[in-house]
């Protein structure tokens, strides 16, 4: 089957960046600065990001509110149009985390009809479909991050309207005649914006970004930001056995909430006590930790690494491992790399 093909794949061959198989999509993992100058441009500066593999679908009109409502854990009671909110999607017999999704409610005038805009990952979008029903709408637009302490000033000088946009916020923007939807959302630790732009418009964008000196940064990147900050990824830190609680993220379930999907099961979870749960791991040196490696103490394998890089910012590597719950910040262990040992320590996420 032909990969997907973000409607940006002209602009990042054109930047000669390469491109990679990544959820179905062929997508940049890098350019040829490489990840960790991407990386720091976003810690330092400002970094943009072609996330149009996310899934995009739409509820709208009566009825959508109910069903996100009585779907997912969190609870939209806690915000309003022109909000934007994390949530989860649960299996409904042992609250695993079928996917991790952010909503974006968009604002409305008295009397207008709900509109949101469900963002699921790019492999899980029929699921969410199928869970929530809704109109798939991924291939009518490009979604562009905008990230990095310097992002929104560098934004403004090209699309002032959706640098404005603040955290958590929605907004509707226009982009030289064409509607665009404005979150101030995004996967890095830093602040900014995602932008979600009609597909016929999303490369005059790309290009006015690009001339703001916005830095464009690949998919390599997103992930070593987005570790460094303790961000899950879903099928590494978050997917199937792996629930809301274990995942340090029992604040995404509104446990008051009348119903949700897997909310026994996410209840029986709360009384019984986890079996694992999600901890930091600071190693010596640069060599980093990978996914799959086994986490050991005093010899004995009790974990695995979940994701695991080197980190740009403080120099060392850093991991994500799920760990016996009563494993204590501090507590000293070692990673299995291919037989050899590799010294680390338990720490608090995010890591910066």
């Amino acid at each position: 089957m032909p990969l997907e093909q973000s409607p940006l794949v002209e602009q990042h061959q054109a930047l000669d960046a390469n491109l990679v198989e990544f959820g179905g999509w062929e997508m940049p993992i890098a350019y040829p600065s490489g990840t960790i100058d991407e990386h720091l441009a976003c810690r330092r500066g400002a970094a943009m990001f072609d996330v149009s593999h996310l899934g995009s679908v739409r509820l709208e009109g009566d009825g959508a509110f109910e069903r996100l409502q009585s779907t997912l854990t969190n609870d939209l009671t806690k915000i309003a149009p022109g909000r934007a909110q994390y949530t989860h999607l649960l299996d409904a017999n042992d609250a695993s985390v079928l996917d991790d999704i952010i909503i974006w409610w968009h604002p409305r005038a008295d009397g207008e009809p709900d509109v949101f805009d469900v963002m699921p990952n790019a492999s899980n979008t029929d699921d969410v479909v199928a869970a929530l029903g809704g109109v798939e709408t991924t291939h009518d637009r490009a979604v562009i991050a905008v990230q990095g302490p310097d992002a929104k000033a560098r934004l403004a000088t090209v699309f002032p309207d959706a640098a404005a946009t603040g955290r958590f916020r929605v907004a509707h923007c226009d982009w030289q005649g064409a509607a665009c939807v404005v979150a101030g959302t995004g996967y890095t630790g830093e602040p900014g914006v995602e932008i979600a732009v009609p597909a016929a418009s999303a490369g005059s964008l790309w290009d006015a970004l690009l001339g703001a000196g916005i830095t464009p940064a690949g998919l390599g990147a997103r992930d070593t930001l987005r570790l460094e900050s303790g961000l899950p990824l879903h099928g590494q830190e978050l997917g199937r056995g792996i629930t809301s609680l274990q995942a340090d993220l029992g604040w995404v379930v509104a446990w008051d909430k009348a119903e949700f999907i897997g909310k026994a099961a996410a209840l029986a979870e709360r009384s019984d006590g986890v079996s694992q749960r999600l901890f930091g791991i600071a190693t010596d040196g640069r060599r980093p930790a990978r996914t799959g490696y086994p986490v050991l103490v005093d010899g004995v394998a009790v974990g695995e690494v979940t994701s695991g890089n080197f980190s740009p910012i403080l120099g060392h590597g850093i991991a994500l491992a799920f760990l016996p719950p009563a494993t204590a910040e501090g507590d000293i262990v070692s990673i299995d790399v291919r037989g050899k040992s590799l010294p680390g320590r338990v720490v608090a996420t995010p890591f910066i």
